[in-house]
């Protein structure tokens, strides 16, 4: 359920309505003592946040571009250095 802004045009108060999308605009002023009219304000909206794993392009791209993927990264991938000659042991 979505939340509104709305401000008086009178006394200068704003506040936050949680309303459903369907429900009609409020018209008058909660604060007591004012009998003015209330406008709702424009809202940035909601943000979307995407969360773990899943949501990057190439997940989901198909296995051939994937098996293609990893033999490239393997292929540029800087070689192992060579093992070091064991140190001989002075008997």
């Amino acid at each position: 359920m979505p939340n509104y802004d709305y401000e008086c045009q009178k006394c200068g108060k704003r506040f936050e309505v949680f309303q459903g999308m369907n429900d009609a605009k409020l018209t008058d002023c909660p604060q007591p003592g004012c009998d003015g009219q209330v406008k709702r304000l424009l809202g940035t909206g909601g943000g979307i946040i995407f969360k773990g794993a899943g949501f990057y392009q190439t997940d989901y791209r198909s296995s051939s571009y994937q098996a293609g993927a990893k033999a490239d990264g393997a292929a540029s991938a800087p070689p192992a250095p060579a093992a070091a000659p064991a140190p001989k042991s002075a008997d």
